[in-house]
């Protein structure tokens, strides 16, 4: 027993969870972001068919994170739901919203403008709700013991309003390269149009969070000047993912636009917890503080080592069978 570090595992788990959650779900909230400036109904049929047979399946990940993190350390559960609160029920309500849209909205004729206004509203009231948390992750809970004992609104902070919208932006730039290359005709070559400013906003979003963040933590700051010949290749290697995803849309390349966003989340992600790191709940709560016993985590880990396995074919399997462009009137409804 000893020679396993059963909440390491667990640390894996939860981690590969929540990013492929982000990485898969980014870019079809993307394309619901993307949905009030689109330019006919035809656009948003198209980009909607390119997400509706694996949009459900990609929140299996944000539930396989979510169960985790309750099984193997429901400490983080008990400090983050009171200080969260309002934001998880805004993200949940939003996920809710957007799902039932893309039931009804092909089913639809008269009230299409409402499902479309959900679908959209929905996408980006949980994007938003995400950048909250991470916002919130990153200035970090006023604690005693395991106890939360800050407000209800200590999350809505500037920085934290601004760390909302840059998630809103990376999502939209993710939606975007996505129906690059699932679509073609009109929808494309609109897609190939606004990516480019997509681009600028997030390049703008990303610098004004890389200046803000060491100024909400001495501790962070530390951390960065202190690991510099490790933490500091990771904004170099976003730097060039933006590049590359500029690069393909300037050239027209299909797949290295969605290509490179998918690089950019993942230098992001490893450098938000290279910052944090051991911290859960920062600044005080290790993972290995907030861990519950370890006969539980080994009786949940067997669990969760069978479906795991089901849940990487599930995915891979799905994004097979619908794989190659989606055209008019080719969705699945």
């Amino acid at each position: 027993m000893d020679l396993i570090d059963i909440t390491i595992i667990w640390m894996g788990i939860i981690g590969l969870g929540v990013f492929m959650y982000i990485l898969l779900d980014g870019f079809d909230l993307g394309v619901g972001i993307l949905y009030p400036f689109t330019p006919s109904e035809q656009v948003r049929d198209d980009l909607m068919n390119t997400v509706a047979p694996v949009w459900d399946g990609n929140e299996t990940w944000l539930i396989l994170g979510g169960a985790g993190l309750l099984a193997a350390f429901p400490a983080v559960y008990a400090i983050y739901l009171p200080a969260l609160y309002l934001g998880v029920f805004l993200m949940l309500a939003g996920l809710i919203f957007r799902g039932v849209a893309f039931e009804f909205r092909f089913k639809s004729s008269r009230t299409r403008w409402f499902w479309n206004a959900a679908f959209a509203g929905g996408s980006i009231v949980a994007a938003a709700a995400q950048g909250f948390v991470v916002g919130t992750y990153i200035q970090g809970f006023e604690v005693e013991g395991f106890t939360y004992v800050g407000g209800p609104f200590d999350w809505f902070t500037p920085f934290t309003v601004f760390t909302a919208v840059s998630l809103v932006i990376g999502y939209a730039l993710l939606g975007a390269a996505w129906g690059v290359l699932k679509t073609e005709g009109a929808t494309q070559q609109w897609l190939y149009r606004v990516t480019p400013w997509l681009i600028v906003l997030l390049a703008i979003c990303l610098l004004g969070i890389s200046i803000w963040t060491p100024l909400t933590s001495e501790r962070i700051l530390e951390r960065w000047q202190e690991a510099w010949t490790v933490l500091w290749p990771l904004p170099l290697l976003g730097l060039l993912a933006l590049t590359a995803c500029w690069y393909g849309i300037r050239r027209r390349l299909e797949m290295l636009p969605f290509v490179a966003g998918l690089g950019l989340f993942v230098t992001v992600y490893l450098g938000l917890i290279a910052s944090q790191w051991p911290y859960m709940v920062p600044p005080e709560i290790t993972f290995r503080d907030a861990a519950s016993a370890p006969e539980a985590q080994l009786f949940l880990l067997l669990g969760i080592l069978f479906l795991l396995p089901i849940i990487v074919g599930y995915t891979v399997w799905t994004y097979w069978i619908f794989r190659g462009k989606v055209g008019a009137g080719g969705g699945y409804h």
